[in-house]
Parts: C-alpha cells; sequence; structure tokens
C-alpha cells in the first residue's frame, strides 16, 4: 500500500511512480506537474523507472493559473 495525496491506495506490485500517476489520470508528459516521493521531487525521466515501495508517500503537485 501507498499513500497518494493522502489516500491509501493499494497498486499491483512492483508498482512504479509512473502507475501510481496513472490512478490520478496524470498523462506522463503532463505539464505542470511535479511529484515527490518521501518528501523528495522527483525528475520526469525517473517517473516510468522509480518503484515504489510499500509504505511510500506520494505527492502530485499540479500548477494552477489565476490570480
Amino acid at each position: 500500500m501507498i499513500v497518494l495525496n493522502g489516500h491509501a491506495r493499494e497498486l499491483p506490485a512492483p508498482a512504479t511512480l509512473a502507475d501510481a500517476l496513472a490512478e490520478l489520470d496524470v498523462a506522463p508528459d503532463a505539464r505542470g506537474v511535479a511529484v515527490a516521493v518521501d518528501g523528495e521531487v522527483i525528475p520526469r525521466d525517473r517517473w516510468s523507472e522509480l518503484e515504489l515501495i510499500d509504505g511510500a508517500r506520494v505527492e502530485v503537485l499540479t500548477a494552477m493559473q489565476g490570480g
């Protein structure tokens, strides 16, 4: 189980960060998206290779325009 934006989620093992993002319908090429795993920002080129361990905390942030 991982914690994805504050909610516990079960993903089939071995799950990658890209798999977790797919749970949120975040496309691999989505613009304005930043992802941190256990407090460390993960570069986009590592999303598909980074395997998540049980208990990982994943936070996904999306930039918004506005005033």
